[in-house]
């Protein structure tokens, strides 16, 4: 496999080991980071040559002929704006940087162009009774609530092939049926679907306890009332770079106070601050958990996702954030629910 970090380069190497690089690394390019990883720049042959054509000889830097104003793409962008940048710039290749410019992977527009299919399983939590969008969901499961010309359910299920991930376990409860008649196996929408039953509450996690022998590998959890375009390879490369055990998707949340806020010591005011506003990260209902987290959970019982994390921090295990800046909306209300349709065609492909 080639990997972008056959290819680095510092400012400070010589032309000649770039073209070593270059060459052996079989990618038509060079990437150029600092000391902390930062993307510089890139280097092509052409860089190259015309170096040389300007009297720069072999044993020369390349500080002087870096390209520094490549087109990149971020790890929040989808695989289909990936796709789209390249083509419209003709490129072959674009450099992935994180939101600190930190350069993380290399894309290669042929491989993405191509249909893979990854087997880490996925599993939705689609049992829920929906409440608070009722009547909606008086006679259909929330999942299948239609936004945009779809279930809900069936947006999530595409979403999460586009990016090669077919193997789905639905946990069903409250009207299953619905769910079952209309996806089947899931091979008319090209993916294999599983169905795990649960006969009473289980909650975000407990389900888990049911289909333990069914997950060897790092898997995905989401709740099935989301609409989001995460970069679900992205989620998942970055939850296996850091060896994590259990990552969990986060949503920047802000609040604003609508009062002066004051600031006191005893009776003594030391400030006042108008209508602060605070920033938290949330939990944004997506997880990715690596099998050796299965053993917390107890069989068959209530068990909900932030009682798996704590107990997975007390542990000691590895638990990491992975900010979610993309198209995010839990559709947990009414209002929610409408201003999924409204946005539906601005955001997803029909």
């Amino acid at each position: 496999m080639k990997s972008y970090k056959d290819i680095i380069l510092s400012p400070k190497s010589t032309i000649k080991e770039a073209l070593i690089k270059i060459d052996t690394g079989a990618m038509q390019i060079g990437l150029v980071v600092d000391e902390n990883e930062k993307l510089i720049g890139t280097l092509t042959d052409g860089d190259i040559r015309r170096g040389l054509i300007n009297n720069l000889e072999l044993n020369d830097t390349i500080e002087t002929i870096i390209f520094k104003t490549p087109t990149i793409c971020t790890t929040n962008d989808t695989k289909e704006k990936i796709i789209q940048t390249a083509l419209s710039k003709k490129l072959h290749q674009i450099p992935i940087v994180d939101n600190n410019g930190k350069l993380v992977d290399l894309k290669e527009i042929s491989e993405l162009l191509k249909q893979k299919t990854l087997s880490n399983k996925v599993v939705l939590m689609v049992g829920g009774l929906g409440t608070r969008l009722r009547p909606l969901t008086e006679n259909t499961p929330k999942p299948m609530l239609k936004v945009g010309n779809k279930p809900i359910l069936e947006t999530i299920i595409s979403n999460f092939k586009k990016y090669g991930f077919v193997n789905i376990i639905l946990c069903v409860n409250y009207k299953s049926d619905i769910i079952k008649d209309y996806f089947g196996d899931g091979s008319k929408f090209g993916v294999n679907i599983e169905y795990i039953y649960e006969n009473k509450r289980m909650g975000t996690a407990g389900a888990l306890s049911l289909i333990n022998n069914k997950l060897d590998e790092p898997f995905f959890v989401m709740n099935g009332d989301l609409l989001t375009n995460i970069n679900f390879e992205n989620m998942m490369n970055f939850h296996n770079s850091n060896k994590a055990n259990a990552t969990m998707g986060v949503r920047e949340y802000d609040f604003q106070v609508p009062y002066g806020v004051v600031n006191t010591d005893e009776k003594n005011i030391l400030s006042i601050e108008e209508k602060p506003v605070y920033n938290f990260f949330v939990s944004g209902g997506v997880y990715i958990l690596s099998p050796d987290v299965l053993k917390y959970i107890p069989n068959d019982k209530y068990y909900d996702m932030p009682t798996l994390f704590e107990e997975l921090i007390k542990n000691k295990n590895k638990t990491i954030s992975f900010p979610i800046s993309e198209y995010w909306l839990d559709i947990g209300r009414i209002e929610e629910f409408e201003k999924a349709n409204n946005e539906f065609y601005e955001v997803f492909d029909v």
